[in-house]
């Protein structure tokens, strides 16, 4: 079964139980680009958005009652996640996101005539002058888009949050065991394992802090503006009812914008919160390639961390285990750190009194929110909450001659440190054992000076060194 429709470009055909309408099949044709679909969040903001046009055009008498109460149930419906499969257009199109809002009044039309017992197509509701009243798809769609990104940072919190408050609990729970740091990957001086997954806890706290507030930047919304800003073609109390309805729909503190003309047309508030978010795949790039390095080997490697297993890792070779939640979490922090590139470069070049871009923006900002949340859930389930630290590993590679010596420096001297070590690798001995005959001391006086208590000293005092400082080398 099919219908007509005409525009005025002509007469196109569609399935007759088809939502949506002639504006939307003319996108289809012309934007098959990506394959790529309207993201959820995005599809049930612009709902939102519409949802508040409805209710502030019904209370100001400009839409009958039966059509205003049909197009709000639509509305609700695609809300709570119906209808999403007849929002068809391509992420990447032109005209600013103009074939989106068509495709979302043209569904949200039809199904409210479905609601009043009319055909789609029927035009018993009509998806501009209904649906669409006293709005542009310049003042919808980017203020579906802070809608939609203002629910996606609000989400994208928790995990970061449980995230943090994990490492902060290793923190705790591994004070006590020391590992070797390195700095350019060369052995460098004692750290506590607890200390790694405290620098770890502390960056995530910063993406947690900077998540929160960046909601700020993009809380002003310009709907009310219509096409460039100056509100042409919708009534003042509209203008100043429609971002406080929508406040009230969503939850958010939703405000309108002062200046309209400016949140038409710049997008800078999205590169803002997009650098934030980029900030946030940073951090977790570098934790996953830490944690990767800390547990590579383990036999011939550094192993100074335990992963847990969740898969086989080699169709080669077995019993091969691959950190592969690191891997994976990586790859999605690297696509974030792209598109924010990509929103950077989108945003600036806009003309004049639009961004005929916004689309692209849209697409990869709520990307990188979507990659992001996935993320963080995955590294904090699958990863980090049973990460450990391989303790007798650790040991081992701390007594190497060379940690040693570089804690020693600040007592005896470098060149003094530099002579026991000349001689620890000329007669094959632990350093450990040539610094206590060196010093007349005993072993355990120089293996106390590797403990993770005085690694929490934050530096030395007087009493760091009692026990070997002034003491002589007698074959110095």
């Amino acid at each position: 079964m099919i219908r007509t429709e005409s525009d005025a470009l002509g007469s196109m055909q569609l399935p007759a139980d088809a939502l949506y309408g002639i504006h939307t099949a003319r996108a289809m044709e012309n934007f098959p680009l990506s394959g790529y679909r309207l993201p959820a969040m995005f599809i049930r903001a612009y709902a939102e958005v519409k949802l508040a046009c409805v209710r502030v055009n019904a209370g100001l008498g400009h839409l009958p009652p039966a059509v205003a109460g049909a197009l709000e149930a639509a509305c609700h419906e695609m809300i709570s996640g119906l209808h999403h499969g007849q929002i068809v257009v391509d992420a990447f199109q032109g005209g600013a996101g103009t074939s989106t809002n068509m495709n979302v009044n043209e569904v949200l039309a039809n199904r409210a005539a479905q609601l009043l017992g009319h055909a789609p197509g029927s035009g018993a509701v009509h998806p501009l002058d209904h649906a669409n009243l006293h709005q542009s798809t310049n003042d919808t769609y980017p203020t579906a888009l802070k809608v939609a990104t203002l629910h996606g940072l609000k989400k994208l919190e928790q995990p970061i949050t449980q995230l943090q408050e994990t490492l902060q609990r290793k923190e705790q729970d591994f004070d006590h065991v020391v590992r070797l740091a390195r700095t350019q990957l060369q052995d460098a001086v004692p750290i506590t394992a607890g200390m790694t997954f405290g620098a770890w806890a502390e960056a995530i706290a910063r993406d947690r802090w900077r998540i929160f507030k960046c909601r700020e930047r993009i809380r002003q919304v310009n709907l009310g503006g219509t096409a460039v800003g100056t509100g042409l073609g919708a009534p003042r109390d509209f203008i100043f009812k429609a971002a406080e309805e929508l406040r009230s729909i969503t939850g958010l503190g939703i405000s309108r914008a002062e200046n309209l003309v400016d949140a038409t047309q710049n997008l800078d508030p999205f590169v803002e919160v997009s650098g934030m978010l980029k900030a946030c795949a940073v951090n977790l790039l570098k934790i996953c390639t830490d944690a990767r390095l800390l547990a590579s080997g383990p036999a011939a490697g550094i192993g100074e961390m335990v992963l847990p297993a969740v898969q086989a890792g080699s169709t080669i070779m077995p019993g091969k285990v691959n950190p592969v939640i690191p891997e994976a979490v990586s790859q999605a922090a690297l696509r974030v750190m792209s598109n924010d590139a990509l929103i950077g470069q989108a945003a600036a070049m806009g003309n004049l009194e639009l961004n005929q871009f916004l689309p692209l923006v849209a697409h990869a900002l709520l990307e990188s929110l979507h990659l992001l949340h996935n993320a963080v859930i995955k590294l904090h389930e699958r990863c980090m909450r049973d990460a450990r630290p391989d303790t007798e590993r650790c040991a081992a590679h701390l007594a190497t001659g060379g940690t040693l010596a570089a804690v020693l420096v600040p007592a005896l001297g470098y060149e003094r440190v530099e002579h026991f070590i000349q001689k620890a690798i000329s007669t094959h001995t632990p350093l450990a054992d040539i610094v206590a005959a060196g010093l007349n001391v005993p072993r355990e006086a120089i293996s106390e000076l590797l403990t993770a208590k005085k690694m929490r000293q934050m530096g030395y005092t007087a009493e760091t060194y009692a026990a070997v400082k002034g003491k002589t080398d007698a074959d110095a």
